[in-house]
């Protein structure tokens, strides 16, 4: 299972860096407010959060491939798993929920095929759906969201496309909560760190497909109420139960030490918590073992 897991050993990830995404600090001045983050990022910090984030990738083995420059793209392609989903079988270009970030999926094209890596199909408008709408249940089924960044014609587009590989995918639908504007995905919700394992945040989990995963075997992490907000459910594995945590979370911290898990963390209030991207949304992950 290369590609159909989020929690395998990882050893090969896209990323792309601040001073790929953010270019310079008048780029960032003119965007952020547009883009709804919390406050403006500073570029020399992110560079330097950023740092700390890759050595935490690299040291534990994970080979780091770069997505470039791309003067159609805001600073909002830092986030980089939203533009494209990765199958065994290929590299998936989505359609974007969110108008400003359209132009990822084709920036990111060129950088996949600059490395030889396949595109197996392309969601087009009007359908719309988001890397963070998507998450890996088991190697043959794909958790996809129903919300403002993922549409019914963006998971119908999706299921024509992967089906024929023997991929089952379970629709979730996400609650308004606060609405069109707002950076929520399915992984806001449920990261998954093991084979059974999952760090959630159940208040706006639906019930139908909490008690799916709990059915399957799920064992279920449960992140505060008040660590929701500092991204304390945006967990990232690099193998299973063992992850990645934006710091300042030492409630969910301590819930997945508890349940077994390593945990490593990073300061990311410039390349995390203003954009509201945590280190799932940081990164592509391309081959897990």
């Amino acid at each position: 299972m290369p590609s159909h897991s989020d929690y395998g050993f990882l050893k090969k990830v896209f990323i792309k860096s601040p001073e790929a995404a953010f270019i310079n600090q008048e780029h960032i001045d003119k965007q952020w407010e547009e883009l709804n983050y919390s406050s403006r990022p500073e570029l020399d910090k992110a560079i330097e959060e950023y740092k700390q984030f890759e050595s935490l990738l690299s040291i534990h083995g994970a080979e780091l491939l770069y997505f470039s420059e791309n003067d159609s793209v805001s600073i909002d392609s830092l986030y980089c798993r939203d533009a494209t989903i990765v199958t065994d079988h290929g590299v998936i270009l989505c359609q974007m929920g969110k108008a400003q970030r359209i132009p990822e999926s084709s920036a990111c094209q060129a950088d996949y095929e600059s490395y030889g890596i396949p595109v197996l199909g392309e969601i087009k408008s009007p359908g719309t759906i988001e890397g963070g709408d998507v998450a890996w249940v088991d190697q043959h089924t794909l958790a996809v969201a129903h919300g403002y960044r993922t549409n019914d014609d963006g998971f119908a587009q999706l299921k024509n496309i992967i089906e024929p590989f023997n991929i089952n995918l379970i629709q979730v639908e996400l609650p308004h909560f606060k609405g069109p504007s707002d950076v929520f995905h399915l992984m806001s919700i449920f990261s998954p760190v093991d084979q059974y394992k999952a760090v959630v945040y159940s208040p706006l989990m639906p019930v139908r497909f909490r008690n799916e995963l709990i059915e399957r075997g799920y064992s279920l992490i449960e992140v505060s109420e008040e660590e929701y907000d500092t991204m304390g459910c945006n967990v990232l594995a690099i193998a299973p139960s063992e992850c990645i945590m934006v710091s300042g979370n030492p409630v969910t911290k301590a819930r997945l030490e508890a349940a077994g898990c390593i945990i490593h963390e990073y300061d990311g209030e410039h390349i995390s918590r203003k954009g509201e991207g945590g280190p799932t949304c940081l990164t592509r992950p391309l081959l897990r073992i």
